[in-house]
């Protein structure tokens, strides 16, 4: 549960220029960069490094000595009238792993302490140290370099102090000194201060008084700092987080407690100018066989604009988010959450990460899960808080309190197999039955109650290389025990269904080997026929908990299920038929090309829609879409088509296209294009474009009334090993309008990295069948990274992996 942060001020971040009192720290000037173990790559520079060489130290010039002793070479020796040993030339001093060289040492009489001269080398490990005097212990760690200069070669961490000792308990003090992770010769970055301690051995380092420079130019400055040496979590203030937008000001300053190896939180005081403090945190714990995290914010009276639509003025708003995961043993696994928002329009108000990305709603969910050798049992209490403002009675989720499952397949070597799937749940909601009007639909809808949905299958299939058979029979059996609360309604409230689910599906495998540009390859045809009947039956009655229509696809060709949930079963008699041709290549076994073509003929219409109804079929839609009458009587499918060509390892391409042969449109159509090359370029072409009505499963306000039709070009450039390029743009050419815009640059060098990003995007705001109440929101958005401190600015490497497929974020992380 790593989590490499940075850590800022104990008392905030006030510019360098304002600091009079105590002096300003100044180190001395650094040394060449061959005096400091620095060597430039050459032939052997690794492919993606950042840096222009690395450390490499010497070996040790003396053998290890035995425990407690100091072994020495020097070109010369003489002794004082007090006992003292002069040692002169080139001298080499090592106890245990401490090496001193230098061209004058004198040890006293006492043998407790030696002085050197400079310029002088002090290798501890990793760490070397020149200066111009030093003393250190013969007895212990201690010592005292003047005019140091520092590397750690492992951190790749380097500096200058007026003075630096080794404490006798392993830790460093650097008095008036400097720490950077760049490479010897680069002053990009530095930090300065009067009082530096590097605790190697815990990982962390502090500083007092100290300064950022950028360039030489103070940028920070901080009364005192705790910063990290390796990857360690160590406890402090974060860099902060500030946004400005409109005549707002946006302030967080993140503090990290790291409380144990596992576990650490993250607590956020955030200032909003125009709404108060708003206080966040972020709990994480991890144990061996459970892990979790709980987190949340919080606004006391919130000074948000009257005018603002809805008003929270004078309101508490927060919201909570808790997650955890276990298992008992390797079969039985558990998980836990539950999320709340104060309000619908939280999330809308405060954002969550990058780009003000939407939460539409916070999951509720207690489940238990054991997966054995036969059997699937499940236990679960799910739920959700939906984020509307205001949310309609109508659209109140269900809470699935409980809902429980065990599901089990036994295959016999006949090929004969046999399945058990079963689900009871008791489906619950809130909701205010006066609010809802009377008529049949919301009738239905103020069910709450229990379903019981038994589904056992048997079936055998034949499978060879040459091809398959499986006939299939399923029986669906349903049964409600329904409450409808206190409406006076005349329905029944307890009802049952059963539907029987056959199929046959087959098809055969051709195969011819073929040469093409003088490789080897292997070309299949593989027709496929798969006839499916599920009789109809009235659920007019039945309520809808948990059930979507389906749209057409390739996938719903060989399926005999046109719905999902366990509400409605879609009535179906149809034949499907298509086929496939494949080119394998012989060497490595890789597929260059799938081409399918396939359609569907229905022997009866589908009479069975969302109303369950079977003696009513949709009404007769007036305009150029798709209605749901046409496609419940059309004699057959769209003719789908699709293709995913492999030009080459580099390039890719997808295609589906579904064709009305009877009405000659076309219903739905996708391409994409993409490139992926191994330095790490990616580019990728979308188009879309989707006929009026084309998904049944929209209803209401999600009911889109105009055909759509996107194009959606992403790329990101690695320009150089330092330098990336990405963008994005996704452009909606039905209303003439970019739905999302994005463009970025990202610098990742040897001790730093920059990332800056513009985005500007539309929300539909809930209403995808208009446009006229969308808004445009936009912004810039800034991150610095500074190798071995930390950096400043919200990540958004997530976000952007998901904007831009195939691409990779770079990694911010320590050289």
């Amino acid at each position: 549960m790593g989590k490499h942060l940075s850590w800022t001020a104990l008392g905030g971040l006030i510019t360098s220029g304002l600091v009079a009192d105590p002096l300003p720290a100044a180190p001395p000037a650094p040394l060449p960069a061959e005096q400091l173990d620095w060597r430039p790559w050459g032939e052997d520079r690794p492919s993606g490094a950042l840096c222009r060489g690395r450390y490499r130290a010497p070996d040790y010039r003396l053998p290890l000595p035995d425990e407690g002793e100091v072994s020495s070479e020097s070109d010369s020796a003489a002794y004082g009238v007090e006992g003292e040993t002069i040692l002169g030339g080139e001298v080499v001093l090592r106890r245990a792993d401490t090496q001193l060289e230098a061209p004058r040492v004198r040890v006293p009489a006492d043998r407790e302490t030696a002085y050197a001269e400079g310029p002088l080398a002090l290798r501890d490990g990793n760490l070397l140290v020149r200066g111009e005097a030093a003393a250190f212990s013969l007895q212990s760690d201690a010592a005292s370099i003047e005019s140091a200069h520092y590397v750690a070669h492992e951190q790749r961490v380097r500096g200058d102090a007026v003075r630096l000792e080794r404490l006798a308990d392993g830790r460093y003090r650097l008095t008036e000194a400097s720490f950077t992770t760049c490479d010897p010769g680069s002053d990009l970055w530095r930090l300065v201060g009067n009082d530096i301690v590097l605790d190697r051995e815990r990982g962390f380092g502090t500083a007092t008084h100290a300064r950022l420079e950028v360039g030489k130019v103070p940028v920070f400055y901080w009364p005192w700092l705790r910063f990290p040496l390796d990857e360690r979590r160590q406890t402090g203030f974060l860099w902060p987080v500030l946004g400005i937008s409109g005549d707002s000001l946006d302030y967080a300053q993140p503090f990290y407690w790291n409380i144990a190896p596992n576990q650490d939180a993250t607590l956020t005081p955030r200032w909003i100018s125009d709404r108060g403090l708003l206080l966040g945190g972020e709990y994480r714990y991890l144990f061996p066989s459970d892990a979790g995290q709980v987190e949340g914010a919080y606004l006391a009276d919130d000074d948000g604009d009257p005018d603002d639509e809805p008003d929270y003025q004078g309101e508490d708003r927060w919201y909570l988010d808790y997650r955890h995961a276990g298992r008992f043993d390797a079969r039985t696994r558990y998980r836990l959450r539950y999320g709340a928002a104060s309000d619908g329009s939280y999330f809308d108000d405060f954002g969550r990460d990058f780009g003000e990305s939407e939460t539409d709603f916070m999951a509720r969910l207690a489940l238990l899960d054991h997966r054995g050798e036969v059997w699937r049992l499940q236990a679960k209490a799910q739920g959700f808080q939906k984020l509307d403002d205001p949310l309609l009675e109508r659209d109140k989720p269900f809470y699935r309190l409980p809902s429980l499952t065990a599901n089990a397949r036994w295959v016999q070597d006949s090929g004969f197999y046999q399945e058990w799937d079963s689900n009871v749940t008791y489906f619950w909601r809130d909701i205010n039955e006066a609010a809802l009007p009377n008529n049949e639909r919301f009738d239905r809808e103020s069910a709450i109650g229990t379903r019981l949905h038994l589904s056992p299958a048997l079936g055998w299939r034949l499978g060879e290389r040459w091809g398959f058979l499986e006939p299939r029979l399923e029986w669906l059996a349903t049964a409600y025990a329904l409450d409808y609360g206190n409406r006076d309604l005349d329905r029944d409230e307890r009802l049952s269904r059963s539907v029987p689910v056959s199929s046959l599906d087959g098809g055969l495998v051709f195969e011819r080997e073929l040469d093409l540009g003088g490789a080897d390859y292997r070309q299949t045809l593989e027709p496929r026929l798969h006839y499916a009947y599920v009789p109809a039956r009235d659920q007019s009655e039945f309520p809808d908990f948990d059930t979507n229509e389906l749209a057409f696809s390739w996938r719903r060709l060989w399926s005999p299920y046109r719905f999902t949930g366990a509400d409605r079963v879609g009535d179906l008699n149809r034949l499907s038929y298509g086929v496939t041709t494949r080119f394998l290549e012989d060497a490595s076994g890789r597929e260059r090309l799938s081409l399918g073509v396939g359609q569907a003929t229905y022997f009866d219409d589908r009479t069975i829609g969302m109303d369950g109804d079977p003696d009513d079929l949709p009404a007769e839609r007036v305009g150029q879409g798709l209605g749901k009458r046409y496609l419940a009587t059309r004699d057959r499918s769209p003719v789908v088509t699709r293709a995913d060509w492999r030009v080459s390892d580099q390039w890719r391409t997808r295609w589906e296209w579904l064709y009305d042969d009877h009405l000659e449109r076309t219903e739905q159509t996708s391409l994409d294009v993409q490139y992926r090359a191994d330095a790490g370029h990616v580019l990728n072409l979308g188009y879309r474009w989707q006929l009026e009505g084309f998904d049944p499963s929209q209803e209401g306000e999600d009911v889109r009334t105009y055909d759509r039709e996107e194009y959606d070009l992403s790329f990101a450039w690695k320009a150089s090993r330092h330098l990336d390029l990405i963008g994005r743009v996704l452009y909606d050419h039905t209303n003439d309008r970019a739905l999302e815009q994005l463009a970025g640059v990202q610098w990742n060098d040897c001790c730093y990295g920059l990332q800056l990003v513009w985005r500007e995007w539309i929300d539909d705001e809930d209403t995808a069948n208009t446009i006229d109440d969308d808004t445009t929101d936009r912004g810039f958005f800034l991150r610095f990274v500074f190798k071995g401190l930390g950096g400043v600015g919200r990540e958004a490497d997530s976000y952007f992996e998901e904007a831009i497929p195939g691409y990779r974020s770079t990694a911010f992380d320590r050289p």
